[in-house]
């Protein structure tokens, strides 16, 4: 955005004052936070937040939001109070597991470049003397977490807003969002209207009720949680700070605790979820109770007493004084939700944002209001993430309460959702069902990652066998359906590939403006291509197919695609985009045989010569009316066969019954995801993200600078003249024992210099492959590093790319 605009702000909690903050440090001055309780402890979750800030997350860019959040409290004081407590976070382990977890959390940590140190359980108790030395195993301490002060942070940051020209206006209900050909105009409240340009929803556990204002679905969930005081604790008797022990995380049994002079607070997530309707929220303080305090359930609290009284036995000589059930917002997939509504022009939301990462998630939405986009990779928490049965009542309210049991849990990257499934099925789940597909779940649909039909491709084998970890999720079939693949021929269910359909007669010029190729090509011509923001970061990766005149498919990776499409689409209606996911389907068709299926099956020639790779036909297999993309993901000879959903299972039937004296078989994902990185094929979200240039992810070749202007063309020119300080290097690793899952740190002698992005067994290359973001000096082949991986080291080598068919004549053939 340009300009100065008027903004609204509603909600004066922990995200709207930082907010108000970040825009008016910005130049954004006409800036009004609302709130319908009274200032700066307006009654909302901020108001009763136990403000224990920790860093350590699988997401880079929560840690970042955590890790500004730090940065920014430390800064700020309160008439000389600090606003921020800086007495570290220890996270204690009481099984083996948690312990090996507490290493791999501790591996995030340096990857996203936060100090800490795996203790042992003498030096736990060195910083947490009251712990029941028999209970620990060891800990994770990171010196740099601490206590946010949340009412005095907000109170701090209002103030420096309102000094530059922001105002907070209290005791004011939002009654109504207004709009005017679909753009926002300005909010109706109890104390008469505001007009505004931008309405920003951080009404927290509200944001529902605000949200639904302009029609917009926010997948959220108020749920409570326990918190708790104890009386005063003899052990810290003549404490006079209100804290000097690190806030301490007790993850096996869903505990916390913080000082508070000589007592402690405990909070608690081991009770059942509680879940609260919005709609029963009061809206204001009752006999001095604010909105978000509910009645505190004893006997709910009763184990994590029980459990507390094991780990500080010093508790036994303390009782619990007062408690109460707080309320707290839960997110289906528990990131933030951030971001401009798709339907309504001005309406931003910044909901389901902890007071951890408050600071953070503000500074991102107002570099992103004054500037167009931000500096942090938001991807994860954009508002525009979902799928359309990911905003259904049930489903959220499902999701929601089954993250809050899951909060401390030690969850595997692959691990899947365990309900509600199945949701989204292909037509090939029945048959994949009947193979004995171990079944995954990705946005909802259903995918096999091996299949146990597929047990004799192992005679004659050896598949090394990974390390425990790794070894979850899998079998030794992934490894003889990647090896059999790359042999015979194989199908593989791509219908989780999200395809959109752009049609109209400005639909080449939209496609050449939006992304990096040259997509006005013939008829039948496929071309890959980036989508880039005005930074020339990546956005997503794509492959358009020009089916017509006309008519365009898309290969995309997300509903960010569609809304990012959405909001770019020519004013004069010329070109139209529409989502054909669910009403189709799609076969990876892959393997040297692949051609011996498909040509008896067809009247068109689908020689070399006549079917070339990265072209495009639509034709007839059997019976079926197919559009047929010489594409392959996992660097083999074939096609990505896509027909309607109710042909799907008769396209099913014709190949596999052609395909048997071939030796056909169905593939799972984690054959896929091998062959994938042996051919140095990169994954949007993973091995590049909007934190990344094409050069520095080594995509230049899907960038035509030689066509005319497209988003972040300006910027790349700005680029040209520099060298990348960094690259995603592809590594390789001999011990098969040493297969990695990706975020691992990547050392130099004892210097972390990078991260792993995507990782994986070669099962046809014999070596374990991880890719990695390196100095661009370290990304050399031949350069030696390591991965840490939980508590060990493993060697590793830059390795020139791609591992496997370097003159691609296998695709080619």
């Amino acid at each position: 955005m340009t300009g100065q605009q008027r903004v609204v702000v509603i909600g004066a909690g922990v995200v709207g004052a930082a907010v108000a903050d970040e825009l008016t440090a910005r130049g954004w001055t006409d800036v009004t936070v609302l709130d319908q309780g009274p200032l700066w402890a307006a009654g909302g979750s901020s108001s009763h937040a136990p403000g224990l800030v920790f860093q350590a997350n699988g997401s880079k860019t929560m840690t970042e939001f955590a890790t500004y959040t730090v940065e920014k409290l430390r800064s700020l004081d309160l008439d000389g109070e600090p606003c921020f407590l800086q007495v570290g976070g220890l996270e204690v382990a009481t099984t083996p597991e948690r312990l090996e977890d507490l290493h791999r959390r501790h591996g995030w940590l340096a990857s996203w470049g936060v100090h800490s140190t795996v203790l042992s359980t003498a030096e736990c108790l060195e910083h947490y003397p009251i712990l029941d030395e028999g209970q620990v195993l060891g800990g994770l301490l990171i010196p740099t977490d601490g206590l946010a002060k949340a009412v005095r942070a907000i109170e701090a940051q209002g103030r420096r807003a309102i000094d530059r020209g922001a105002r907070f206006v209290a005791e004011c209900e939002v009654l109504a969002v207004n709009t005017k050909d679909g753009a926002v105009t300005g909010v109706s409240t109890s104390l008469g209207d505001f007009a505004a340009d931008i309405v920003l929803c951080c009404a927290g556990i509200w944001g529902q009720k605000v949200a639904a204002m302009v029609g917009m679905t926010l997948p959220l969930t108020p749920l409570a949680h326990q918190l708790a005081w104890t009386g005063p604790v003899p052990a810290l008797a003549g404490q006079v700070a209100e804290a000097v022990r690190p806030i301490l995380r007790h993850q096996d049994q869903d505990l916390y605790y913080r000082d508070n002079y000589d007592q402690l607070i405990v909070g608690y997530y081991g009770h059942d979820p509680m879940p609260v309707d919005v709609s029963d929220i009061a809206t204001h303080f009752r006999d001095g109770v604010m909105p978000s305090v509910l009645e505190f359930t004893p006997d709910d609290f009763a184990p994590a007493w029980q459990e507390s009284r094991k780990l500080i036995p010093a508790l036994d000589e303390a009782d619990i004084t007062e408690g109460f059930n707080g309320l707290f917002s839960f997110t289906t997939d528990g990131f933030p939700l951030i971001g401009e509504s798709s339907q309504v022009k001005g309406f931003w939301v910044a909901e389901a944002v902890w007071v951890t990462h408050s600071a953070g998630v503000a500074r991102a939405v107002a570099e992103w209001l004054v500037e167009g986009q931000s500096s942090y990779d938001v991807h994860e928490c954009d508002v525009n993430r979902f799928e359309a049965h990911q905003l259904a009542p049930d489903y959220v309210m499902a999701r929601d309460c089954q993250n809050f049991v899951e909060v401390y849990d030690i969850m595997h990257p692959l691990q899947p959702m365990a309900d509600p499934r199945p949701l989204r099925t292909s037509p090939f789940y029945t048959r994949h069902l009947e193979l004995g597909g171990q079944m995954l779940e990705a946005s909802g649909w259903e995918r096999p990652q091996w299949l146990a039909a597929n047990a004799g491709l192992l005679e004659g084998r050896h598949i090394p066998t990974p390390n425990d970890w790794a070894a979850r999720y899998w079998s030794p079939i992934v490894g003889a359906e990647a090896q059999a693949t790359r042999e015979t021929v194989a199908l593989y269910d791509m219908t989780a590939l999200k395809r959109l359909e752009v049609r109209g007669p400005g639909s080449t010029e939209f496609l050449q403006r939006v992304s990096t190729g040259n997509v006005d090509k013939s008829i039948g011509a496929v071309t890959y291509c980036l989508l880039l923001d005005e930074r020339g970061r990546i956005r997503s990766d794509v492959t358009v197919a020009r089916l017509g005149p006309q008519h365009y498919q898309v290969g995309a990776n997300g509903n960010l695609d569609l809304d990012w499409f959405q909001r770019h689409l020519p004013e004069d209606g010329s070109a139209l985009v529409s989502d054909i996911t669910g009403g189709t389907c799609c076969l990876g068709l892959w393997g040297p045989h692949a051609r011996d299926v498909l040509q008896p099956l067809t009247s068109a020639d689908v020689s070399n010569a006549a079917f070339k790779y990265f072209r495009a036909q639509q034709l007839y297999v059997g019976m079926v009316p197919v559009t047929a993309m010489r594409l392959s993901y996992v660097g083999e000879l074939g096609w990505e066969l896509y027909t309607t959903a109710d042909m799907g299972s008769k396209l099913w039937h014709t190949l596999w019954d052609a395909g048997q004296e071939h030796g056909i078989f169905a593939a799972g994902r984690g054959a896929f995801t091998s062959l994938r990185l042996e051919k140095g094929y990169r994954s949007f979200g993973a091995d590049m993200t909007p934190d990344h240039t094409p050069a520095e992810a080594g995509l230049e070749f899907a960038v035509r600078m030689d066509k005319g202007d497209f988003i972040g063309k300006s910027a790349l020119e700005g680029l040209a003249s520099r060298s990348p300080t960094k690259r995603l290097a592809c590594l390789t690793v001999d011990d098969s024992r040493g297969v990695v899952m990706g975020k691992e740190p990547v050392f130099a002698g004892d210097d972390v210099v990078g991260y792993v992005t995507s990782a994986a067994y070669g099962y046809t290359a014999g070596i374990g492959i991880a890719y990695a973001w390196l100095p661009a000096e370290l990304a050399i082949p031949g350069k030696s590093v390591e991965i840490g991986y939980f508590a060990d080291r493993v060697k590793a080598t830059v390795s020139e790319e791609p591992i496997v068919d370097p003159s691609m004549s296998r695709l080619r053939s």
